[in-house]
């Protein structure tokens, strides 16, 4: 395999179609189940065959800019960040083990981005089983309501993410159900019709994810061009227009040509109407009904005066706290951090628990990820919730909670909330009664009613 891998990542083409989309951005390779060192850039093709040379299997790149990218380090502040940062490109990243729905759902965003005038998308498949969108920096205005476009990260991106989501929501549904049966579509995602319905319309985001765990400071995607370790196919870009005839064997490493370039810079301003409108939707929504984000949401919650100690937590938290995870290590990352938080443990707690997940793992994560996933959270001024049950993060970790559980509960938060409660009223119960107690009690009942 190691030789496929050289061979492949040995064409000047391919190295020159992967360098072209690098510029200003961080690339870090990865060697088989592992990645290399942070940061790091390719400046030139043969940085490529030199880390082929060394065993790279894959290349990972930013979708932010940097103005240096070897400057950036673990724990940085949002000011440095913001300072260092160029800019970003919108990354939409959909996620599910169905191929059609994937389809769909990368289908009809596009679509939705078209409405909006933008010209300047491009479209690759990640290589594996779904899809990456994008729109470059360029596309964007420079400025949005006094602020510098650049310094609008995460959070342009999540809005404009959360506001194309809930434009595609019914279509999506209702090609879905054009195609199959509902008896079908519950058989395929693994769920009940309870599960997948809500007010009596099909939620098609319970069972398709448009991932935004990638849309936070200096998360990676797999770079075009750049082999998938799992299956042996290559990332490829594609025209946005032929999306639903694509089939997986186009990106066979042995045929596939660099005719395709992904995330060509043309200053265009095209996207300007997009972000306007999104961040509109965004302010009413926050306005109506209090301010969310994705995939969780924002909110103002009462938390409990001591820590919820961990025999409280729902089973899908304790079965991520396990370990031996191989799959989904950063995802699980973004839960604990925030449940942990809403368990009113405090930052020195959550960083000793998280680095002890971590070495229980298969192939942990870099210690330098956990520190600045920590450190970008305490930041933040109000506490985001995990995702909530019905959504799929916890049944593609393997780590969902039995159906009579979850549907109890619409956040494992207020799960562990309940059982924390209910040890508390159980402990003060048990507790032995003194004798003045006695001593009061006995006064009470002899007390004239």
């Amino acid at each position: 395999m190691q030789d496929i891998y050289f061979q492949y990542y040995s064409r000047k083409d391919i190295q020159e179609a992967m360098l072209k989309v690098c510029e200003d951005r961080e690339v870090v390779p990865r060697y088989g189940e592992g990645f290399g060192k942070r940061p790091d850039m390719l400046q030139y093709p043969g940085d490529i065959l030199e880390m082929a040379k060394k065993g790279a299997t894959s290349f990972h790149i930013s979708e932010e800019r940097w103005h240096d990218p070897l400057l950036l380090k673990a724990g940085m502040s949002k000011k440095d960040l913001d300072e260092n940062r160029k800019g970003w490109d919108l990354i939409l990243d959909i996620d599910t083990a169905h191929w059609d729905y994937a389809k769909w759902t990368a289908y009809f965003l596009i679509e939705a981005m078209k409405f909006h005038d933008v010209k300047n998308i491009s479209l690759k498949f990640s290589g594996g089983k779904g899809w990456h969108i994008a729109v470059p920096f360029e596309s964007f205005p420079q400025e949005m309501n006094g602020v510098k476009t650049h310094k609008l990260f995460p959070e342009g991106p999540r809005i404009i993410t959360a506001y194309l989501q809930n434009m595609i929501h019914e279509m999506l549904a209702n090609k879905i159900l054009e195609k199959e049966s509902i008896a079908n579509i519950c058989q395929r995602v693994g769920m009940k019709r309870a599960d997948i319905f809500k007010e009596g319309k099909l939620d098609p985001f319970v069972f398709i994810e448009i991932d935004t765990v990638l849309i936070s400071n200096r998360h990676l995607f797999r770079a075009p061009y750049s082999l998938h370790e799992k299956t042996g196919l290559v990332s490829l870009p594609i025209d946005k227009d032929k999306i639903l005839t694509f089939d997986k064997r186009e990106a066979d490493p042995k045929i596939v040509k660099t005719e395709k370039c992904f995330l060509e810079k043309n200053v265009s301003n095209d996207g300007k109407n997009l972000i306007i409108q999104a961040m509109d939707w965004w302010g009413k929504k926050h306005a109506k009904q209090g301010p969310d984000v994705i995939p969780g949401q924002r909110m103002e919650r009462r938390l409990p005066t001591d820590a919820v100690a961990e025999n409280c937590f729902p089973h899908c938290m304790q079965k991520i706290l396990v370990g031996n995870m191989d799959d989904g290590k950063k995802r699980a990352v973004f839960i604990l951090v925030n449940f942990l938080r809403h368990m009113n443990w405090n930052d020195q707690d959550i960083e000793k628990r998280l680095f002890e997940w971590n070495n229980k793992n298969k192939n942990p994560l870099p210690p330098n990820y956990i520190t600045t996933q920590l450190t970008w959270n305490k930041k933040q001024k109000e506490n985001i919730l995990p995702p909530n049950c019905n959504k799929s993060y916890y049944k593609d970790l393997r780590v969902a909670c039995l159906e009579n559980v979850c549907s109890r509960f619409k956040n494992p938060v207020n799960c562990a909330l309940r059982m924390h409660a209910q040890a508390k009223e159980l402990e003060k119960k048990k507790k032995p009664v003194s004798e003045s107690e006695k001593t009061l009690k006995k006064t009470e009942d002899k007390a004239p009613k």
